[in-house]
């Protein structure tokens, strides 16, 4: 086995930074935003919205994201938390009856380390899969496929709100 000591790394993993807090934060203005198609919005209860993920993993990607900015799950009410439980259920449905996916991946990346790109307002990935959906472009050339454009894919998901 060979290793790879990139030993100036630790300098940047320990220093601070305020880089995520400096960004806007654009789970704020999307249940908000007066044209949903535009912001991507797919469905808003009373404590969370469904919301396209703008660099999706796979085709139809979703987020479940509270209203209320908290980096941790603990720090939701118990209202709250279950609201967003069913939001996720939600989102699963409305996957399910759209685009007959053969699975899902779900999850939420808690802090910057584990790759939250918003890490100040916790948000759960809903990823629809397919047998046979993962395929040599990936692996090969680093790019992933996806078989339709976000807008188009957002009037499908609407349909089954």
């Amino acid at each position: 086995m060979n290793f790879l000591h990139p030993h100036w790394r630790m300098a940047y993993i320990e220093a601070p930074t305020c880089e995520a807090q400096a960004k806007e934060n654009p789970f704020l203005k999307i249940p908000n935003e007066p044209d949903e198609k535009k912001a991507l919005l797919i469905h808003k209860g009373p404590h969370s919205f469904i919301v396209m993920n703008k660099f999706p993993y796979n085709a139809g990607h979703l987020l479940a994201v509270p209203y209320r900015e908290v980096p941790r799950l603990e720090e939701l009410s118990a209202d709250e938390r279950a609201d967003l439980m069913e939001t996720i259920v939600k989102a699963q449905d409305i996957l399910t009856k759209a685009l007959a996916p053969h699975g899902f991946n779900v999850g939420f990346n808690f802090g910057k380390a584990a790759g939250a790109g918003i890490p100040t307002h916790l948000h759960c990935h809903i990823v629809p899969r397919w047998e046979g959906d993962s395929n040599f472009m990936p692996v090969i050339a680093g790019t992933r496929c996806l078989p339709d454009a976000l807008d188009t894919m957002w009037e499908r998901l609407r349909k089954f709100v």
